[in-house]
């Protein structure tokens, strides 16, 4: 009779962290409590302080990543790590571990290739007035951009499938780098999830790496750049619209002069508005080559995603080369 076997799918946490001294040994014992079986990984950098330390002591692999900035840090993690499920969170404690197993429950049970812990009340304990601002506005620009899927881009709670994890380009170089992940995301047309989670506060004696003012304008940038690449004829054709409207303006009352008297004294307004015409013209050429660049590149990415093995994760959560079968006496086993 056959017989199955489960595997337990291989779980690796990944903790990216800068000056997390106060809270590290904490945040890996209670992930290893809480995901007995999980690689938990913290990935230092450059912290000025004990953090490094701290981890290796509470039995956390520690690795070093001198480029600064947290996507350089995912980046390196992505391309390092090897696993089935990939747990990401902060190491100042403000997720809570003890959610990690509903997160990964989640992604099991309706097979999604990415579950995000949203921030309960983030908006309005965003730890200062700017952030909880900055994450509502972003959060409604996300959704006019790219799509509803998403509620809470900037979470750090997330967990990924060996899938996404090795198809993800991770191009950013900051903090910026989930509001990519979830732009890959919608993309690619890629099952998601949410779970609501409580968001916890930073220890005394610690202090938030976002810059309301700075990371808001790389995000911003991020979001502009985004929109090039994913959707190259909307963002040309802002343009395009913006240069047909002016030259229009410019050009209007040259017209009517020149009807009324065949004269055209403002010659310079004339040859501004003409100019201003070929730009539009030009912008909605750009973008409609773009475009079918854009489809043609979202494609391959989509091909990339579907070669990709789903890790060793069946419709029960578990894996395999995905059973195993014992041979009856006297016959040659075969591959499942």
């Amino acid at each position: 009779m056959p017989q199955d076997v489960r595997y337990e799918p291989i779980i690796a946490v990944l903790l990216p962290c800068y000056n997390e001294e106060l809270r590290i040994a904490e945040v890996v014992r209670r992930f290893r409590e809480t995901l007995p079986s999980a690689m938990i990984y913290v990935y230092d950098n450059n912290s000025r302080d004990l953090t490094p330390l701290r981890a290796r002591a509470a039995g956390a692999i520690v690795v070093r990543e001198p480029r600064q900035g947290k996507g350089n840090v995912v980046r390196r993690m992505f391309a390092d790590i090897d696993a089935d499920i990939y747990l990401m969170a902060d190491g100042d404690g403000t997720y809570a571990p003890e959610d990690a197993p509903q997160l990964i429950n989640t992604l099991l049970t309706e097979r999604t290739d990415m579950v995000v812990g949203t921030r309960r009340g983030v908006t309005g304990e965003a730890g200062r007035a700017g952030h909880a601002f900055g994450n509502r506005v972003f959060n409604s620009l996300y959704k006019r951009l790219f799509g509803s899927e998403f509620t809470d881009i900037f979470s750090g709670y997330r967990v990924f499938t060996r899938r996404f994890v090795k198809s993800f380009p991770a191009v950013s170089g900051g903090f910026e780098i989930e509001a990519e992940m979830s732009v890959h995301a919608s993309q690619l047309k890629l099952p998601v999830s949410e779970i609501a989670l409580d968001y916890g506060r930073r220890p005394e004696g610690s202090s938030s790496k976002l810059s309301t003012w700075r990371d808001g304008a790389k995000i911003l940038w991020m979001f502009a750049m985004l929109m090039k690449e994913t959707q190259p004829l909307r963002f040309f054709g802002a343009f395009a619209v913006f240069f047909l409207a002016s030259s229009l303006f410019l050009m209007a009352p040259v017209l009517i002069e020149f009807a009324e008297t065949g004269l055209v004294p403002r010659m310079p307004t004339w040859v501004l508005s003409v100019g201003l015409l070929l730009l539009s013209m030009l912008a909605a050429v750009t973008g409609l080559i773009l475009d079918s660049v854009s489809r043609g590149r979202a494609e391959q990415k989509r091909i990339v995603y579907l070669s990709m093995p789903s890790g060793r994760i069946d419709r029960h959560g578990l894996t395999g080369e995905h059973v195993a079968v014992k041979p009856e006496p006297g016959k040659t086993p075969r591959a499942a």
